[in-house]
């Protein structure tokens, strides 16, 4: 049997338009708008991560498919408004790939990879001065929606391109230190729950000086967890709800080093 042809972006893009047309449409799609979507643009952005993490490269053409989609919802959406559409998208994307690639379409020396990020920061900062006028601040867009943990990370990667840095990782681990007595002479639950986000942004930076990307390094503790806790529950025939501590402790040395 032949292979079916291969579908092109076009198609997906006619697709959408179909399933966004008012009067043959789809009665879900035609209901959605940006707010509604937006959540499941998050959740396939996950989706794919999660296949890479798993490097589950069969599920990953899948995954990427579904946030393309995503894509091709918003800018369909908006082409209806009058505002933008996929080639705008598009083109959008295209300028900026090339304007923060000077070494490659201009004439920007970059002979590393870190002459290419300082390059890239310092193009970043030139867009987000245009944008916001003649004062901008540092820490101009970052994302309210990311996730906790990478929004710090980013907003103390801002901080540090301005100066507002500790030397070296010392710092920062200090810091963690300083926070955690914090912690535990905090009175109210209000309180506790404020140095707690204090700690954990400093166990951010620490990660951010040593040169870990905080979101996946807790990623990855999260399914290493999850892998070794679920040792545990198949190496007790009766479960381990209702186990003494020392049998939990023994089955976890266990599934550690199992």
């Amino acid at each position: 049997m032949d292979k079916p042809a291969p579908r092109e972006f076009d198609a997906l893009v006619a697709i959408m338009a179909r399933l966004r047309d008012p009067e043959t449409g789809c009665p879900w799609d035609l209901a959605q708008n940006f707010a509604t979507i937006a959540p499941y643009t998050l959740e396939e952005a996950y989706e794919v991560a999660d296949a890479i993490a798993r490097d589950d490269m069969s599920a990953l053409p899948d995954e990427l498919g579904d946030l393309l989609l995503q894509v091709v919802f918003h800018s369909r959406m908006a082409e209806e408004q009058n505002t933008f559409n996929i080639n705008d998208v598009i083109g959008k994307i295209c300028d900026k790939m090339e304007r923060r690639h000077p070494h490659i379409f201009g004439d920007t020396p970059a002979d590393d990879a870190d002459a290419v990020v300082a390059n890239w920061e310092a193009i970043k900062a030139e867009e987000r001065a245009a944008k916001a006028g003649a004062r901008p601040g540092a820490l101009s867009d970052v994302a309210l929606a990311l996730p906790s943990l990478l929004r710090a990370y980013k907003l103390q990667k801002r901080a540090a391109g301005v100066g507002f840095d500790w030397p070296d990782a010392e710092g920062p681990k200090a810091k963690i230190l300083e926070e955690l007595d914090e912690v535990a002479t905090a009175t109210t639950d209000q309180h506790r729950a404020e140095e707690i986000g204090d700690l954990l942004f400093s166990v951010v930076n620490y990660a951010r000086h040593l040169g870990v990307e905080p979101e996946q390094a807790l990623r990855a503790a999260n399914t290493k967890f999850e892998r070794r806790f679920r040792s545990m529950e198949l190496m007790s025939d009766d479960g381990i709800k209702g186990q003494s501590l020392d049998e939990l402790e023994r089955l976890w040395q266990k599934a550690k080093s199992s």
